[in-house]
């Protein structure tokens, strides 16, 4: 009987595969043979894989060849039935649009960078004559100094704070600068020398941040000499007040130099990339070094098929991570990454100059790539482990709630208001890994009561499993839950099962957590379709852990609450006018003060501010007076 069912399933296998090949050989017959990317396709449309080739066509026909492919490339091809193709002047086109296109659509069978992309960097503008030193995240339009990337907030903010003391720039907004009239506290306390208000000369201030640049970038020792002579010329001319706030700042710079836990003179400039495998899963940990100086770490778990080979694996990371970010001259790794020459130049183009990849194999180069080794087989067990508890509880919840198996996403939803306005729902999921908050979801209340809790329960998960229904019909995505985690008794079930049941959707468990009486908890009863209501002993794990995932929907819930209502109350009506961005609205509000006083002029007087035309006026004329 075994024999027979492994049979069948081989045919059905083949019969996939047949047909994904025969869709590839009609596109075989007007593919060029240029370099270039292509997507393979599902029948809905959705991406399965992005690659790139030298030669389009020659690369395309290896995937008819099944003897030749490993299992999860054969499988890709049982899906596919058609392809896209975009033709590069180079091969090294080809990778740097292969890596973008990845990180656009995220296909199930490429090897996946799930990134935030977004570093913090210290940043010194160009366009003030007295910039401020500032936090910024991401790409800005401002032209001027960028120092990063920091691996996270907390350590800008630490540094930022130390630089004022060293350097004392200022740090509050150009609106806040222009509206002083007299020194802030940081003037005060010596972290800033209140430009604001004329105590220093734009020269002096510009002095000011060229040191702090050339103590950024990596010149800090001909910075301390400098501040050093300085403060022996103060001293020897009894200026010691002046020599007391040298000495000071010079303690401050030592201080930050030795913060940093790893410090490489010579290295310039680099990243230190290592790549660690065990039990089907990889560990890439990362440190950015600027300026000889450690600027922090952080660690990624790319997804991938276990078959895939760590040179693949590594140099699909590192394409897709410089794929919007410059990258520095050196790339210290633990292991050759595939096409390893091919990667660099294609960094190089990207960065406008020569990236190199070295794997080192001697002296201080070896030590640091060996130290983000070890990070990234640390960062790998302990993710491991956390795994292996989520998988247990998720394995104990299809137990206790009847299931066939245990669940690989769970959703919890929750709504939050206050007396009714501002309403929203809110959606979290957890899986296997834990909590999954890229993949969490707002909905403002649109159409529900918004003081009847089912009514606004009912609309969101209809516009959740509608698009569901729309975007990912075949359930490929991932995104689909096995179970929904409901905060409530039989009757908040049943009215979710209706819900369910008109959307067509009869697959998904339903499970009520309801408090009792004495809404204590750890006394919580569950609610089970077609079983009596029950309790889990107050000391059992997956309580616990079901509990912290309505906890979670509760905070998320009541978090996207209070961001609305404090837009809300915070937003002017002219963030409502269609045409009106934020120039606009800063030019009517220096005109006439207020939205009321907006609000109050007429079409003409409207006009009559720089950027808005007679229609865009009217327009806004008309949008305060519409029901008037």
């Amino acid at each position: 009987m075994a024999d027979s069912l492994s049979s069948d399933r081989l045919q059905k296998g083949a019969g996939g595969y047949d047909r994904g090949a025969a869709a590839i050989r009609e596109q075989l017959k007007t593919m060029p043979e240029n370099a270039g990317v292509y997507r393979m396709l599902a029948a809905d449309g959705a991406v399965l894989y992005v690659g790139k080739a030298k030669n389009l066509k020659r690369r395309v026909v290896s995937y008819t060849q099944r003897a030749r492919l490993p299992n999860r490339l054969q499988r890709m091809v049982a899906q596919t039935r058609s392809m896209e193709i975009v033709v590069t002047h180079t091969e090294t086109e080809a990778l740097l649009l292969e890596a973008n296109l990845i990180q656009r659509f995220m296909p199930p069978f490429n090897v996946l960078l799930r990134d935030d992309k977004s570093f913090p960097f210290i940043f010194i503008p160009r366009d003030h004559p007295f910039p401020p030193m500032i936090k910024v995240r991401g790409a800005t339009k401002r032209k001027g100094w960028s120092f990063g990337p920091f691996a996270s907030g907390g350590a800008v903010t630490e540094t930022l704070i130390l630089l004022q003391r060293a350097f004392m720039l200022r740090t509050c907004s150009d609106g806040m600068f222009a509206q002083r009239s007299r020194p802030c506290l940081q003037y005060h306390i010596k972290r800033c020398t209140a430009p604001c208000c004329g105590k220093v000369s734009e020269a002096d201030y510009a002095l000011q941040v060229k040191e702090a640049c050339a103590f950024l970038s990596g010149s800090s020792q001909a910075v301390q000499e400098k501040l050093a002579a300085q403060m022996q010329k103060a001293s020897e001319a009894q200026a010691y007040e002046r020599a007391a706030l040298l000495r000071d700042r010079i303690r401050v710079l030592t201080s930050l130099q030795t913060k940093q836990t790893i410090n490489v003179a010579g290295l310039g400039n680099a990243d230190v990339i290592a790549l660690h495998r065990q039990g089907g899963m990889t560990a890439v940990q990362i440190f950015f070094f600027r300026a000889d100086r450690n600027f922090g770490t952080r660690v990624y778990f790319p997804a991938h098929d276990k078959s895939v080979e760590s040179g693949e694996v590594l140099a699909a990371f590192i394409a897709q991570f410089y794929a919007e970010r410059e990258p520095p001259p050196l790339l210290l790794l633990s292991e050759a990454p595939d096409q390893a020459t091919l990667l660099a130049q294609a960094l190089s183009e990207r960065a406008g100059r020569k990236v190199a990849l070295l794997v080192p194999q001697k002296d201080k180069k070896k030590r640091l790539v060996e130290h983000a080794l070890a990070n990234a087989a640390g960062a790998l067990a302990r993710r491991q482990a956390n795994s292996a508890e989520q998988k247990k509880h998720l394995v104990q919840a299809a137990f206790i709630f009847g299931l066939k198996k245990p669940p690989k996403r769970i959703e919890v939803y929750d709504n939050s208001h206050t007396s009714g306005t501002y309403a929203v729902g809110a959606m979290i999921a957890a899986g296997a890994e834990g909590f999954l908050p890229k993949t969490y979801r707002k909905f403002n209340i649109k159409t529900a009561p918004s003081n009847d809790d089912f009514a606004m329960m009912s609309e969101v998960l209809t516009r959740r499993f509608s698009r569901l229904l729309d975007e990912d019909p075949q359930r490929q995505s991932g995104l689909w839950p096995d179970v929904l985690l409901i905060d409530g008794g039989a009757g908040q079930v049943g009215k979710v099962r209706a819900v369910l049941a008109e959307l067509g959707v009869s697959d998904v468990a339903l499970v009520g957590i309801a408090k009792g009486p004495d809404r204590n908890a750890g006394r919580e009863h569950f609610y089970v379709e077609g079983r009596a209501p029950f309790m889990l002993p107050a000391d059992d794990p997956t309580l616990y852990y079901l509990q912290r995932l309505r906890d979670e929907a509760h905070r998320f819930a009541i978090g996207t609450h209070r961001a609305r209502r404090a837009k809300a109350l915070t937003g002017s009506p002219l963030d409502e006018v269609a045409g009106i961005g934020a120039v606009r609205k800063r030019a009517l509000l220096r005109v006439f003060g207020s939205a009321k006083a907006v609000k109050d002029a007429g079409v003409e007087d409207l006009s009559r501010v720089s950027g808005i035309s007679p229609a865009l006026a009217k327009k806004i004329y008309d949008s305060f007076h519409e029901n008037g």
